[in-house]
């Protein structure tokens, strides 16, 4: 529905899966996309529905409250707004991802396609998945990874407790937890032979500002924003190199 500016195209973000990651997704596209001025921004409209059902507890069985008509829903207010491209910033919801792109006539990249992209892109090999329990259960990322030929691991239940304690009971809480939390859980896998570390939860994402040059540690929702930003042809700026390996273009699968 474009009424002024009728040539401007629209980035809509289906958020609130959680709120603060939405919000920091938002700072990510805009801090990253070169710019000199308001009008060389990409336009965007975030749909942040906070009470949309945790997918992780319906994935694992533990709430009959399904998160897909809410998801659904939003992206088609999305498209009706006039959005061009929508993304999700919450690796756990891609597992409903083909309900809301069949709910839509406009793109919709996955953030767990595109993280792992990135990932082949820069020649890591083995690779370790630090997410909620729904994403690790549900093989987003195992699947993913194998079919670009890639090697993984996950956290033992005592680190996969940890990761879980930092993204509900910390992060979810308002609480930015110490890096060493998440480096307990991780530098056990690195140790195992992983070369990098996926913060395949959109809540760990804001642990990384507190060390955004480890190129260890691959940030599933810098790795978004990228894309989305490079998906409205627009220049980023910021990213650490391994952004600005050879350019794949998006595809749905």
């Amino acid at each position: 529905m474009h009424k002024v500016g009728e040539n401007r195209k629209i980035l809509g973000v289906l958020g609130g899966l959680g709120p603060l990651s939405s919000a920091y997704f938002y700072e990510l596209v805009t801090g990253h996309t070169k710019a000199v001025k308001d009008q060389d921004h990409i336009d965007i409209i975030l749909s942040s529905r906070a009470t949309t059902p945790d997918r992780t507890a319906f994935i694992l069985g533990k709430s009959d409250e399904d998160p897909v008509p809410f998801m659904v829903e939003d992206a088609r207010l999305l498209e009706q707004y006039g959005a061009d491209a929508i993304v999700i910033p919450c690796n756990t919801a891609h597992y409903f991802i083909d309900e809301v792109r069949r709910s839509v006539s406009v793109p919709v990249p996955s953030i767990i396609t595109e993280t792992v992209s990135h990932i082949a892109r820069n020649g890591h090999k083995k690779v370790a998945i630090l997410a909620t329990e729904g994403t690790v259960f549900s093989g987003s990322y195992q699947a993913e990874l194998e079919r670009f030929g890639l090697e993984w691991a996950v956290p033992d239940e005592s680190g996969q407790k940890i990761i879980t304690d930092i993204i509900y009971g910390d992060v979810k809480s308002g609480v930015i937890p110490p890096p060493e939390k998440l480096f307990s859980v991780a530098d056990v896998l690195f140790d195992d032979g992983c070369t990098c570390a996926i913060l395949g939860c959109t809540e760990l994402s804001l642990l990384k500002r507190r060390f955004p040059e480890d190129t260890r540690f691959v940030d599933s929702l810098e790795v978004l924003a990228s894309c989305a930003i490079k998906l409205f042809d627009h220049e980023t700026v910021g990213f650490t190199e391994d952004f600005y390996t050879e350019e794949v273009t998006f595809t749905e699968t």
